[in-house]
């Protein structure tokens, strides 16, 4: 193999391997390739472990007999030859003389190549050339390097494979711890205050006024509620998580039903500015008792990340969905962040990496699950110091008849 080939080929693997998708290094390689080493066409195989058996992955036809692309099963034989040898098979035809042009596709010169991946046998390599000569020793050698690259790029997709779930799982294992400190701490603060006034009333040493006496049984009346809602969120999270939370379809309007949320929130907060922009939307199936709750927590959401920004809420029919837009004029979100919102357990960190805000990072992962039963979708829009949009789109024909 002469200097100028062995050129050829490093640089079209550099090329294949700057490829993401492992299929498109794979058309990379063997078409810059087949310059040098001519074939019709080529099919991988991969060991299916479930099935023990070998299924195609792949196929590339680029010559005599060329289609969209190339039929999966032609090479499954010789491929499970090569596979089960453990070594490169090559097959001739049983009539080597120069065949006619128009006889040529049922002349196949078969080259076949096992696959090792963490050194373990995973599959083959096959490629076939219609009619004309031999193949060559050097395009043998040729026909090996590429099998041997085709190996290395799915090593090298099972790697990428394997470290991603590797950082999923990682990442989840510090949500979950996390969660572990988080909820330790939120399920202690409304405990510790609620104890720390109950002992204060309690204690007979002293005489509380009863204006004093009934400030301290409104701050142990609402921790108690704030106590509830906590555990109520960690039930539903649960019973979402396992899709055991009983949903009630019925035809909802919601644009009253958020219309009347909007309302229900104005008079416990007073100070909160909401602006309607509520277009009538038809009505669709859905359960008003949830939808509700998607309302109401992306209220909470916007009065802790937004405390004092005005809100502006939209509905409106699009095409076939309902949409709904919840818009606040905040600090923002990180885009680096969005992904991430409606994860069980998240809570985007503020700038320094604490937690900015208190909560368990249940509520909008709530939302979505409520959401995803409806059919539906939500997202989040947002940059930073240009405050954050929420968008749910309901089909018009969503979630299921009551």
């Amino acid at each position: 193999m002469d200097t100028e080939t062995l050129s050829q080929i490093h640089h079209v693997y550099q090329q294949a391997l700057q490829q993401q998708d492992w299929k498109a290094a794979l058309d990379t390689l063997f078409v810059s390739l087949r310059g040098s080493f001519v074939f019709d066409n080529a099919a991988l195989y991969l060991l299916d472990s479930k099935h023990n058996a070998l299924e195609g992955a792949y196929a590339r036809a680029l010559g005599r007999g060329k289609t969209a692309e190339a039929e999966a099963d032609w090479g499954e034989e010789i491929a499970n030859e090569a596979f089960n040898a453990n070594q490169m098979i090559l097959r001739e035809p049983k009539n080597s003389s120069q065949p006619a042009a128009q006889d040529r596709l049922s002349q196949a010169h078969f080259l076949a190549f096992p696959l090792l991946i963490a050194d373990q046998p995973a599959g083959a390599l096959v490629f076939v050339r219609f009619g004309g000569p031999a193949y060559a020793a050097a395009h043998i050698h040729i026909a090996a390097l590429q099998a041997l690259a085709a190996a290395a790029l799915l090593t090298r997709r099972d790697l990428k494979a394997a470290r991603a779930e590797s950082d999923s799982a990682q990442r989840k294992m510090r949500l979950q711890d996390d969660f572990v400190a988080t909820i330790t701490h939120e399920l202690r603060t409304p405990l510790g205050f609620i104890k720390g006034y109950s002992t204060s009333l309690l204690r007979e040493d002293t005489v509380w006024d009863p204006a004093t006496q009934r400030e301290f049984l409104k701050i142990i009346d609402e921790e108690a509620d704030r106590l509830a809602r906590l555990i109520d969120d960690m039930l539903e999270s649960a019973r979402l998580h396992s899709q055991t939370l009983p949903f009630k379809f019925s035809p909802v309007r919601v644009d009253a039903l958020l219309r009347d949320v909007a309302t229900r929130m104005n008079i416990r907060h007073p100070h909160l500015k909401i602006h309607l922009e509520l277009s009538p939307v038809p009505p669709n199936q859905g359960d008003a008792k949830r939808l509700s709750q998607v309302f109401e927590n992306l209220f909470s959401n916007a009065l802790k990340y937004a405390p004092q920004s005005e809100l502006t809420l939209k509905t409106y029919r699009r095409g076939e969905v309902v949409r709904v837009e919840f818009s606040d004029q905040g600090e923002g979100i990180e885009p680096k962040y969005l992904p991430f919102l409606f994860e069980r357990f998240y809570r985007v960190p503020s700038e320094d990496g604490e937690r900015a805000v208190s909560g368990a990072g249940l509520g909008l992962y709530i939302c979505r699950q409520i959401i995803m039963a409806h059919h539906g979708t939500i997202w989040a829009e947002s940059a930073p110091h240009c405050g954050a949009t929420f968008i749910i789109e309901l089909p018009l024909d969503g979630g299921e008849s009551a």
